[in-house]
Parts: C-alpha cells; sequence; structure tokens
C-alpha cells in the first residue's frame, strides 16, 4: 500500500480490499463507464490511456507496484475520465469504492487523508497527459517541461 496514507488508514483500508489477478490485455475499465471500484498494483503495469477522436486511444502514463489505479469512483458524477489496460500480467489490491466511502464517512480523518491522497494523483494524471498528447500531436517540443 502507498506511503501517502499513515500506516493505521492503510491498515483499515487494506481491510476492505480483496486480492484480484489480470491477464496481459485486459480491460479494467473504459473512459466514459461508471466508477465502482479502484486498485492499488502489487505487480505487474497497468497503461492509462485516452480516447482520441479519429486515432487510436493514447497511452498516457504507465503505472506500477504501489500506484493507485482510478480515481473517478471519488468525485461525482463517478465516471471514469481514462481507460486502464493492464500491460503485462497484474496483481493487485481491489477496493469496492462503496465500503470505502462509507469507511470515509465513518472516520473523517481516512476520508481527509484519502482525497489529499487521490487529488495528488488526479494532479499528476492531468500534467502527465498533457505533457502527453502535447509529445503525440502538438509541434515538436511542445510537450517538453522546463
Amino acid at each position: 500500500m502507498p506511503r501517502a496514507l499513515p500506516a493505521e488508514h492503510r491498515a483499515r483500508l487494506l481491510r476492505t480490499a480483496r486480492e484480484v489477478s489480470f491477464p496481459q490485455g485486459a480491460r479494467l475499465f473504459d473512459e466514459g463507464g461508471h466508477a465502482e471500484r479502484f486498485w492499488v498494483i502489487r505487480t505487474g503495469t497497468v497503461e492509462l490511456d485516452m480516447r482520441v477522436p479519429g486515432r487510436r486511444a493514447a497511452v498516457i502514463e504507465r503505472l506500477g507496484h504501489n500506484e493507485l489505479v482510478g480515481w473517478s469512483w471519488l468525485f461525482s458524477p463517478h465516471v471514469w475520465h481514462l481507460g486502464a489496460e493492464a500491460a503485462t500480467p497484474v496483481r493487485a489490491y481491489e477496493f469496492d469504492a462503496s465500503a470505502v466511502l462509507a469507511l470515509c464517512g465513518d472516520d473523517p480523518g481516512i476520508g481527509r487523508d484519502l482525497t489529499r491522497w487521490a487529488g495528488e494523483v488526479v494532479a499528476h494524471r492531468l500534467h502527465a497527459a498533457r505533457v502527453r498528447l502535447l509529445d503525440l500531436y502538438g509541434p515538436y517540443g511542445a510537450g517538453a517541461t522546463p
């Protein structure tokens, strides 16, 4: 589990998880679908992708060990903003959003820390998507960061 959460919150959150695995090529979710769960990767790699009209989906980021896959379950309208596919065989902890949201309602401290962690992930993914799309479709060097 990620170190972004205090140890006691990680332990409580982990009690709501179940271990799952995905073969290479399995879709975890598609952009626009209902977001009702999320994962933390134990082993393997997941690619996040974004639909681009008239082109095939663009891979925005590759995620690995201890990274969060999916944050859309936390924010209305609970619809996936990206898609995700197992680039390699993946083992992960899977969390049911309803159970985690209930846990957050019972313990505002967990809710605060989980929201902060997810917010940091959202900010990072937004930046990664911008850079990747500029690299793919912008003028040469447009995606370079200062």
